[in-house]
């Protein structure tokens, strides 16, 4: 049988086979089913196989390792380096596989691996628990996790991946395992940090925290105001408690949720932004933001919010055209506060374009320093996030990430926060996961995929 002939054949069995769809060029929906987060990335993969189970995944693997296709794997599609498609590959879109499962009782949930941080948050919320996120609800909750995975509650909790209790994972051969920390131990400290590497995550089940109460304050400042209330957000920090975390960030204002609090002065404006966010309520919340609240702010937004709802602060709509990276601080002297707030006169204005600067310490460093999550020990990650919707705006809004890291670079520690950047090349992978690491990392990736099928991620060299 010729290739092509045994293609079609395939193709059509596996129409045939699967609960969920299958998308091939030309189809109703492909076009539909092939775009992802990054309004850049536009790819045309040969096959989508939107899969309904793990039936399916094992199904679609197995297609594509039939077929010798490149393999991509699909979860909340977030990923700045399109890594959720390829041309010519085979997708597994896992976003039809998007049941929660809350344990109140066990305090622990299961997520399909389609399942995003905002579906997470909205089915825990009904118990007074949560578990780390990411800050952009449209995450993946996979992708999130696996890659070590950050979020304001971070500092009291710890990473995403200090609270992985057990994966599902469908392997490079096409067979169904389980790991945690009695079985599979060796795989289940790589996926601690060593992202999609390994195989296509189908469920994972996760520790959760009582969350009673959570509560935010958001100022808004003029830019120029940019380096007093840097200062003002580190004493806020350095005095606080590890339930307090957040960020400063510079940005086009104000959130869309909160447009109705803030003047219409200010929309549209490059503005300055104090993010406080509490594991309690008000009272104690103005307390420790006390620094930031009396300086001379254009509006503010201070109490109780859902979690699910802090969440949403910072998204950006699916489709724009973005570039993000991040360099992780060992320290923040007013010099680097200075260097910080400079590069925020090239942001693009107005777009969705964000600088962050976001505290680190507390339950992030005190975790387990066994797992593969290098960045551990920075106080500080620098996050400049590109986002805006005109093609000519590309150079210019990419060459301003390049200037923000190349800016606070004598300050970095040299780790990298790998779910914060995009395809910066092997040595910036290695600093994501620790020489020692991504050693071992290898030796794990070549017991489960010899063959590197899942190699579109931050890749680990099977050893």
């Amino acid at each position: 049988m010729g290739a092509l002939s045994k293609a079609h054949t395939a193709l059509a069995s596996l129409r045939e086979d699967l609960v969920g769809e299958v998308f091939a060029p030309g189809d109703p929906g492909y076009d539909g089913a092939r775009g992802v987060f990054n309004g850049m990335i536009d790819r045309r993969p040969a096959v989508i196989a939107q899969c309904a189970g793990d039936a399916d995944v094992v199904r679609a693997v197995r297609f594509g390792r039939e077929l010798d296709l490149k393999v991509a794997v699909r979860g909340g599609g977030h990923s700045v380096a399109g890594w959720a498609t390829a041309d010519g590959a085979l997708v597994v879109d896992l976003r039809r596989m998007h049941e929660v499962t809350v344990d109140p009782a066990a305090e622990a949930v299961r997520v399909r691996g389609g399942v995003t941080i905002g579906q997470l948050d909205r089915a825990t919320r009904p118990y007074a628990l949560a578990t780390t996120g990411s800050r952009v609800s449209g995450t993946g909750v996979c992708g999130c996790v696996l890659g070590g995975g950050s979020g304001w509650l971070d500092r009291a909790f710890g990473p995403a991946a200090d609270d992985l209790i057990g994966v599902e994972l469908v392997t490079a051969d096409g067979e169904r395992v389980h790991a945690d920390a009695d079985e599979n131990p060796e795989l289940f400290w790589a996926l601690h940090g060593g992202g999609g590497n390994f195989g296509v995550a189908t469920a994972l089940t996760l520790a959760l925290h009582e969350l009673p109460v959570f509560s935010v304050a958001l100022l808004l400042y003029r830019p120029a105001a940019g380096p007093d209330v840097v200062r003002a957000f580190r004493e806020v920090i350095g005095s606080g408690p590890d339930e307090v975390a957040g960020a400063v960030l510079y940005m086009t204002g104000p959130p869309a949720d909160l447009a109705d609090s803030v003047p219409g002065h200010l929309v549209g404006e490059r503005l300055c932004a104090a993010l406080v966010t509490f594991l309690g309520g008000e009272e104690g919340l103005r307390e420790i933001a006390g620094p930031v609240l009396a300086l001379p702010h254009e509006a503010e937004v201070v109490g109780p919010m859902p979690y699910a709802g802090a969440q949403r602060l910072l998204d950006c709509p699916s489709g724009l055209r973005n570039h993000w990276s991040a360099e992780c601080l060992a320290d923040l002297p007013d010099a680097a506060v200075d260097a910080w707030c400079g590069g925020a006169e090239g942001m693009p204005v107005p777009t969705g374009s964000r600088l962050l600067l976001f505290p680190q310490g507390g339950a992030i460093a005190s975790g387990p320093a066994e797992y593969p999550v290098a960045y551990r020990g920075a106080p500080w990650v620098v996050h400049p996030f590109g986002s805006w919707a005109d093609p000519g705006d590309d150079e210019r809004a990419v060459a301003w990430v390049r200037g923000v890291r190349t800016g606070v670079r004598p300050w970095s520690t040299g780790a990298v926060h790998l779910n914060l950047v995009g395809d910066e090349g092997p040595e910036r992978v290695r600093a994501g996961l620790g020489t020692a690491n991504a050693l071992r990392l290898g030796k794990v990736k070549r017991r489960w995929d010899r063959d590197n099928v899942f190699r579109f991620n931050h890749n680990i060299t099977p050893l």
